[in-house]
């Protein structure tokens, strides 16, 4: 358990300082709670007996002070001290119970703008062995388990122990016997649960790895509809979601059924012990009856009390096993991300950019570019692997004009480009403009440079939205959206959709035509009016005729624009300044397009 919990506290991390409060009023509201049931029996005892007051140091001192005259006066003034001591406890305890589901939703929100704040930032090279499954699972179906199974079951289940712990005091002041009985009852039952504390973990487990799939077979059937229609291999995809449910579905059931059995096996314990009190009391309670009777109150009031906070103890702690898959989940994710971030900081390229890219005004900067940018002995390898994918790379490029990277799958053009775009760090080398190197403030090298892959990333949105990606509407500029418009070519499209700029995409731009979800990549790299382009295979997809059209959208920045273009059709670069042809992460020939192409 105290594992679990270092785990919660780094979850919510600053929050934390919160429980402390928490437990303050959890404590308030138990003793005033203890209070009121502690006064019944003396109530009802002086109910039935007046005179009994003077018996009493406490009441009789009560009694003194207060100056009552009479007996029956002093009942109903006890009488009303008890309603309002139980009436401020419910308004408390009421208050608490708000406060904790507050304070666990409160935290929900918190875990997914962190969790999306930290996948959007963390070194690229985590995604590279993550599945989008997986993630989308952490940040949305992790962190709903983490509110509802987890940090709320984790402070209701403080707030009765703390209730039980001061009721149990009661109890065993008043009689430590019957006390007894009552926890031999109860314990058992408890011990049980601790048990079965595996399996309601493993049911959660199960839970939460068939939702995942679920989420992935969802992702590759919808998202490649056009496949799956074409090539009919719908049942394929329902086999698997059937199978998966059906796991989904037996797990669900035996942890829900689990969790129903505390409530009914400890109310049932109740009336086992309220029994057995009654009938085994004449011969282990020699006391008066109306001292019995107060016992009894006492006992009645304080059991009612008890077994639902002991029961929901033990559901609350059932809950948190069997979701424990959750709390690890995030845990190690955060801690994964943590670490890679270290890693990453600390890094002798990056010690600047860390301490410059945390500003705002350091995100908003462009890096100066006059002149040109220098690639300098580039090396990268990938994490876990020993050969390098691009080595020893050098070469320069001059504002203004554009080279290609031509070579066959696996030369590492690819790998070269991500370095390029700072996805990923180079293990030796430097990227330098002007002779700045880029590591300074690697933002302001990113806000440099325009990216245009082989599939561009569509909103299910309007035109205008995937153009001024990311940009909220009053802050889209009409001028620049126009200008990109014009630029890129999609004038006469635009003209000929009945809501122009304003026409839904579609889902990954279904509504398009390839060569018109290119062309809006481009304008939307020129809409943010970036001074250095990366075409990724921009046209290796589409047809000869939209292919001729795309480049010669291209075409037409040439001078303008500086061009970095991966290309495998080598007709698309051949306008390009220089043409540089890798092999194996190493550049073998370089020079124009005679002097290079046509000896391929």
């Amino acid at each position: 358990m105290f594992n679990y919990l270092s785990k919660v506290l780094y979850i919510i991390g600053e929050a934390k300082k919160s429980l402390v409060f928490l437990l303050i009023v959890f404590t308030v509201a138990s003793l005033l709670e203890t209070l009121g049931v502690g006064l019944i029996g003396p109530f009802l005892n002086l109910s039935t007996n007046p005179k009994s007051i003077q018996s009493v140091p406490s009441l009789n001192f009560l009694y003194t002070q207060l100056g009552m005259e009479s007996e029956k006066d002093f009942i109903l003034v006890l009488g009303l001290l008890i309603i309002t001591v139980f009436c401020i406890k419910s308004l408390i305890y009421f208050l608490a119970r708000l406060y904790i589901v507050k304070f666990s939703f409160e935290q929900k929100s918190i875990l997914v703008s962190k969790l999306l704040h930290t996948y959007l930032t963390v070194p690229y090279t985590f995604h590279l062995t993550r599945n989008t499954a997986s993630i989308i699972k952490n940040v949305i179906l992790e962190t709903e388990a983490f509110a509802h199974y987890c940090m709320l079951p984790l402070l209701n289940s403080v707030a009765n122990l703390t209730v039980t712990v001061i009721l149990l005091l009661l109890l065993a002041k008043t009689n430590s016997l019957l006390l007894g009985m009552m926890l031999g009852i109860i314990l058992p039952i408890v011990l049980i649960f601790q048990k079965l504390g595996k399996k309601f973990g493993k049911w959660g487990e199960t839970m939460s790895n068939t939702y995942q799939e679920m989420v992935r077979i969802i992702n590759h059937s919808l998202g490649g509809i056009k496949e799956t229609r074409v090539i009919g291999c719908e049942s394929y995809f329902e086999q698997h979601m059937a199978q998966q449910t059906k796991l989904h579905s037996r797990a669900a059931t035996l942890y829900f059924g689990a969790d129903l059995l505390p409530r009914i096996l400890i109310e049932t314990s109740l009336i086992i012990f309220i029994v057995m009190f009654i009938s085994i009391s004449t011969f282990f309670i020699t006391d008066d009856t109306q001292n019995l009777t107060s016992i009894l109150a006492v006992f009645a009031v304080g059991s009612i009390r008890l077994i639902p906070s002991a029961s929901q103890c033990v559901q609350a702690v059932a809950q948190m096993r069997s979701h424990a898959y959750s709390i690890d989940a995030l845990y190690l994710d955060l801690k994964e991300i943590e670490r890679d971030g270290k890693n990453y900081s600390h890094s002798s390229l990056n010690l600047n950019l860390i301490k410059g890219d945390n500003s705002q005004l350091a995100k908003n900067q462009t890096m100066s570019f006059t002149d040109k940018v220098d690639l300098v002995n580039l090396t990268y390898c990938y994490p876990g692997i020993s050969k390098p994918a691009i080595e020893d790379m050098s070469f320069s490029l001059e504002k203004g004009k554009s080279i290609a990277l031509i070579g066959k799958s696996g030369a590492g053009k690819t790998t070269l480009v991500d370095v390029i775009l700072g996805l990923l760090e180079p293990n030796n080398g430097d990227i330098r403009v002007d002779d700045v190197s880029i590591y300074n403030n690697l933002r302001s090298w990113q806000n440099l440079i325009g990216y245009i892959p082989q599939s561009i990333s569509l909103l299910d949105d309007t035109i205008e939205r995937n153009i001024a990606f990311g940009v909220p509407d009053h802050l889209i500029d009409s001028g620049k959206l126009h200008k990109a418009i014009k630029t890129a070519q999609l004038e006469e499209l635009i003209q000929q959709l009945p809501e122009g700029i304003h026409t839904s995409v579609g889902e990954k731009g279904v509504r398009l035509s390839g060569g018109q979800r290119q062309r809006i990549g481009i304008a939307r790299a020129l809409y943010f009016e970036r001074e250095i382009l990366v075409l990724d295979e921009a046209t290796s997809a589409l047809d000869n005729e939209t292919e001729a059209l795309v480049t010669d959208a291209i075409r037409s920045l040439s001078g303008t624009k500086t061009m970095i273009i991966i290309a495998h059709r080598l007709s698309t670069v051949e306008h390009c300044d220089r043409i540089y042809l890798l092999e194996k992460g190493r550049i073998v020939k370089s020079g124009s397009y005679k002097e290079v192409v046509q000896q391929v």
